[in-house]
């Protein structure tokens, strides 16, 4: 009896010192998971050796990148992955805020300055609107890119004037001329605000109001609009936008503004002049956000990892990389973005405080205090019924939105298939007679 206490004391021991061996592995390594092509890459590269520089420690960064929200949250939720900090959008942070999956920053940043502070406080009030009881989203996620969805347009074939206006979208003029983006809760909110563009105009209603109106009369709503825009719609868009826009193929899109500004650039580079504008209804402004999910196994060089990236440098050299804007808001990164140049001033007051109440900085990246107060953020659907309503919904929309060479090309490919099948049938059939015939021959 004592040999066989002895035995599983000593196994004990041994799991217990694997078990540490493996924590003490872990906290070398920083699992990040983000947006595909959302970072520049010698900024992440160079984490390492400033981390080093604030710690003393070394740190590998193991780096995964994902294209759907609802798949990075259902890797975290079910797979219980240990992911160290992801980067989700609003409505997905304040989902996992609610299902209290988060785990809180920790700015104790010894000797290195503490620079979330950088943010703007205007993102700051955007994501606390979304706290739950007594805990604030400002505890729990640091903004990293922010930007509205609007309509590019070739500026040769589309005025300002008609892409200003949500009505043209759904002018005849423009039929199978319209790109819409992939994105249910974009084009939920747009609709919603078309349908009810006389009651923004009389006050009754505020676009945020509208945008999360989640029953069944709005969604009705929504899908009514949505298919009546059908005929324009060239596509779906998810990154081949440019392309369409660039070649005249379609000539609105209806998009983010950080694709936007890509498309402005790589546009102009063969002749052509996009331009990009958020209707006078009203649109959504979104942004994406740091968090340290709650089976993470490295909280400290997550944080770190969060600090590190609002730093105002290491902004500015993410948003030259990948075309977004920071919701860092530092004097620096104004003055590196004012542009002479331009005939226009914006009223950026609402971002980098008073004194940029007058500054000539490009419009798609910084939107005018008036364009944002005719902006709200889409929030998070409060229960899986709402949201199951509106995927059906969107489901619905795009599945009757098959064009005629979309389905003479499945007609021809269930056709070819058919047609595969028979021969195998027959060939099958001719094999097996000649089979019989050679064993009677036997």
């Amino acid at each position: 009896m004592k040999k066989l206490k002895y035995i599983l004391l000593l196994a004990v021991l041994f799991v217990l010192g694997a078990c540490q061996r493996s924590q003490e592995e872990r906290n070398g390594i920083l699992k990040v998971y983000n947006w595909a092509d959302y970072i520049d890459e010698d900024v992440l590269a160079e984490f390492p050796e400033w981390y080093k520089e604030q710690t003393g420690e070394d740190i590998e960064v193991i780096y995964q990148v994902f294209d759907i929200n609802e798949v990075m949250l259902t890797k975290i939720e079910r797979g219980h992955e240990d992911f160290d900090v992801v980067c989700p959008s609003e409505y997905i942070i304040e989902r996992m805020m609610r299902k209290d999956m988060l785990l809180p920053i920790n700015r104790d940043f010894g000797n290195t300055p503490d620079y979330i502070p950088n943010l703007a406080p205007y993102i700051q009030d955007e994501l606390n609107k979304m706290s739950q009881g007594d805990k604030k989203v400002t505890d729990y996620a640091v903004a990293y890119m922010w930007g509205t969805a609007g309509t590019l347009y070739n500026t040769e074939l589309v005025t300002e004037e008609e892409a200003l206006e949500c009505a043209n979208m759904w002018d005849p003029k423009f039929a199978n001329k319209l790109l819409m983006k992939d994105s249910y809760r974009d084009c939920y909110g747009l609709a919603i605000i078309y349908a009810n563009r006389e009651r923004l105009e009389k006050g009754e209603v505020t676009v945020e109001q509208l945008m999360n109106d989640n029953s069944h009369e709005a969604i009705a709503t929504a899908e009514e609009y949505l298919k009546a825009l059908k005929p324009n719609i060239a596509g779906w868009e998810a990154d081949f936008g440019k392309e369409m826009m660039t070649k005249g193929k379609a000539w609105m899109n209806f998009t983010w503004s950080g694709d936007a500004v890509w498309a402005i650039e790589e546009a102009a580079e063969v002749g052509v002049e996009l331009d990009y504008v958020v209707p006078l209804e009203g649109s959504n402004v979104w942004f994406d956000g740091w968090v340290i999910p709650k089976y993470a196994r490295n909280v400290k060089a997550a944080s770190y990892f969060i600090n590190y990236m609002c730093r105002p440098d290491i902004a500015l050299r993410n948003m030259d990389a990948i075309g977004y804007v920071s919701a860092v808001a530092t004097p620096e990164i104004l003055e590196e973005k004012i542009d002479t140049t331009l005939e226009n001033y914006s009223d950026l007051s609402y971002f980098f405080g008073p004194e940029a109440d007058s500054v000539q900085v490009d419009p798609v990246q910084y939107p005018d205090k008036k364009v944002i107060e005719r902006c709200a953020v889409i929030r998070d659907f409060t229960n899986k019924e709402d949201l199951q309503k509106v995927l059906e919904m969107w489901s619905r929309v795009k599945g009757d939105n098959l064009n005629a060479g979309i389905v003479l090309l499945i007609f021809a490919v269930f056709g070819g298939l058919f047609v595969w099948l028979v021969i195998s049938k027959v060939k099958k059939y001719q094999r097996k007679i000649r089979r019989k015939y050679r064993r009677r021959r036997r």
